[in-house]
């Protein structure tokens, strides 16, 4: 798929393009706007509203970043937006963004580097959308992109509008959080390696 072409027929109005710009973005955009949302029906909102803005602003896409980034982008504030507006009965705990003298000595290493391996696991997946509905929609975010998704921190920040510091704080104490919850998990899994050993 020439990409740089299928734009700009999209943006000529070409329906076809437009058609298949969507068929090749919507089942990545899905998944993103599911682990956002945590929510099937919102999941397609925020994918449906995203492709009516995408293909509405298409003209203003310059072209400097990856198509996907800037679609993702729009998918991301979407899925926010839907979260601020959906008042939850069961508020969502805060997480102060520390400075780095306060995370001094906290480890980013101790979380799994098999994050996406392991959601293929049905028991960890369970506890960790269990997890991710406790976590604050910024540091969702986040961990999201980098863990789950697989983008780079320079990635991530151009889609969030965060600096590299920004992001790499948020993911930390994410991932802190996440592993505090789910520790029951690893040390099950860790007596379970020593048992095979």
């Amino acid at each position: 798929m020439d990409e740089k072409k299928l734009i700009k027929e999209a943006v000529a109005g070409d329906q076809r393009a437009q058609t298949r710009l969507v068929l090749a973005y919507q089942e990545r955009v899905f998944n993103l706007a599911l682990r956002m949302t945590r929510d099937y029906e919102d999941a397609e909102d925020v994918m449906q509203e995203t492709f009516l803005t995408a293909l509405k602003k298409l003209h203003t896409f310059e072209g400097k970043s990856q198509f996907f980034t800037w679609l993702y982008r729009i998918a991301i504030n979407i899925s926010l937006q839907k979260l601020r507006e959906k008042k939850r009965s069961n508020e969502m705990i805060s997480i102060s963004d520390p400075d780095f003298e306060t995370i001094h000595g906290e480890k980013i290493s101790d979380w799994p580097k098999d994050t996406k391996e392991m959601v293929n696991n049905q028991e960890f997946r369970e506890l960790l959308d269990s997890a991710l509905e406790r976590l604050p929609p910024n540091y969702r975010s986040v961990f999201i992109l980098r863990d789950l998704e697989g983008l780079s921190t320079s990635e991530t920040q151009k889609l969030l509008d965060l600096s590299e510091s920004n992001v790499k704080v948020r993911l930390m104490r994410a991932r802190i959080f996440l592993r505090e919850e789910l520790k029951a998990y690893f040390g099950k899994s860790n007596v379970s390696e020593a048992h095979r050993a």
